[in-house]
């Protein structure tokens, strides 16, 4: 029976079963071609997939397929985030802005792998080999015995790993690789798409490990189909503010550890450096108390995080209050502002809004609210809060105040930092740690009046 052949468009990546001559997804005129996998094109090729018509019972799984423990990299950081090291045959996709520090943090987690006798070859389609060494001898790695390679042809580095058999390969970036049987430029869909495919299926057929840069787009998302992502094993995220030193490594999918994870590093001349305490260097700045500056105990992953969130409310000259946020969800800010005026009687109308989570760091969890809360009343009534207290708890549109997941781990983060007090939800379990004092509030309403007497 003869295989069914599958079309793509190669101008919106949509799939299709036979060939048109227009794409029903994007109106395009001859975009769709054919699609073929490096594997195929006749008996003279090597197939890359796995050995034909062998299945393995459920309970053999630990006798010959038993993965090997994972690969670490010395970088404490980056084993977090990969959920505890590398694991073999795995394919990770990193996403990032132009510049964040992708490649400095890549080569320098090669050099790392490396050095612990794992055999890495670090390909490059963005840079010569001479420019990737120039960096290398910058960041002082210059003796790592890490393989360079320039290329983008897809084919040539099948063959070239398939050659040398690595542990681990680094593709710098996926935007740059083409595929000789996909009619179409290098970095549109159906490449990116195909050059993924190959990569991943290269990485579980020969037991590589294969790390593949993504560029972003304006919305932040890397850039090509969503289904590259769904490919992958691991997806993760080079977050951080051009004006900050400071870069987040953020776990958004893990197959082999927890999502949401972050790791923690400082840009420096000689390179990225890992941050062992961050909550402590995220507070390092912080000042005499001022209005409208609290301190939030968050968690991120499985690592609990302080941060300070700063907030400022001034009289508005326009007709419409602006409502500006860096580092939180402009919604749930809107819903903040609208609980306080509508359960507590505190309008915010003629005066605007700014927030501002220090250091760069971005949250999104909504246990955050109390803090925010805190930090737009602190503001207002120009009254500071006091410097040891961290502040944490979810609000509820009844103006309820809901108990926040992982509370001891919180609390200890915040004693551990010199906090002797924390304000948090009543209810849930009861928590104690020694040396820091809590404040139980139900309501929104009982905490404005009994900190702002107000409500």
């Amino acid at each position: 029976m003869a295989k069914s052949s599958s079309f793509s468009c190669s101008a919106c990546g949509a799939s299709f079963s036979k060939w048109s001559g227009r794409c029903e997804g994007c109106g395009e005129w001859n975009t769709i071609t054919e699609d073929k996998g490096l594997s195929s094109g006749g008996p003279a090729k090597k197939s890359l997939g796995m050995r034909r018509g062998r299945t393995i019972p459920l309970t053999d799984l630990a006798t010959e397929e038993t993965p090997p423990p994972r690969s670490h990299s010395g970088v404490g950081e980056l084993d977090r985030v990969l959920g505890g090291g590398l694991v073999a045959a795995s394919a990770i996709l990193v996403g990032g802005d132009p510049g964040i520090g992708k490649s400095t943090l890549l080569l320098q987690a090669a050099a790392r792998f490396a050095e612990a006798g794992v055999k890495t070859v670090y390909v490059s389609g963005e840079e010569a080999s001479a420019q990737v060494r120039m960096r290398a001898q910058r960041l002082g790695l210059a003796q790592a015995p890490v393989k360079l390679a320039a290329e983008t042809n897809l084919r040539d580095i099948l063959t070239t790993l398939e050659a040398e058999r690595p542990q681990l390969a680094i593709i710098d970036s996926i935007q740059t690789m083409w595929a000789d049987h996909v009619d179409s430029a290098p970095g549109s869909v159906s490449q990116v798409r195909a050059a993924a495919h190959e990569l991943t299926t290269f990485a579980k057929s020969n037991g590589i490990s294969i790390i593949m840069v993504g560029h972003v787009t304006k919305e932040g998302q890397i850039a090509g189909p969503r289904v590259v992502e769904h490919m992958v094993d691991t997806v993760l995220y080079f977050e951080g503010e051009r004006g900050h030193q400071f870069r987040i490594l953020r776990a958004v999918k893990n197959r082999f550890g927890p999502a949401d994870e972050i790791g923690v590093f400082e840009m420096t001349g000689a390179g990225l450096s890992e941050v062992i305490n961050p909550s402590a260097l995220f507070l390092s700045e912080r000042g005499q108390p001022s209005p409208g500056s609290v301190v939030f105990a968050g968690i991120e992953g499985t690592r609990p995080v302080l941060v300070e969130l700063q907030a400022l409310v001034a009289p508005s000259p326009h007709s419409q209050p602006r409502r500006a946020v860096v580092g939180w969800d402009s919604s749930r800010l809107a819903m903040i502002l609208a609980v306080l005026e509508a359960r507590c009687g505190i309008p915010f109308a003629g005066l605007d809004v700014y927030l501002n989570v220090a250091g760069g760091m971005k949250i999104s969890e909504p246990a955050a609210d109390l803090a925010v809360a805190a930090a737009l009343l602190s503001a207002r009534e120009d009254t500071p809060l006091p410097a040891d207290t961290a502040i944490f708890g979810e609000i509820s549109l009844s103006g309820a105040l809901r108990p926040a997941p992982q509370t001891e781990n919180r609390l200890k983060e915040a004693q551990k930092l010199g906090f002797t007090s924390a304000i948090a939800p009543g209810g849930g379990k009861s928590v104690s740690v020694k040396g820091l004092s809590q404040r139980k509030v139900s309501d929104l309403t009982g905490f404005v009046g009994e900190f702002f007497g107000a409500g």
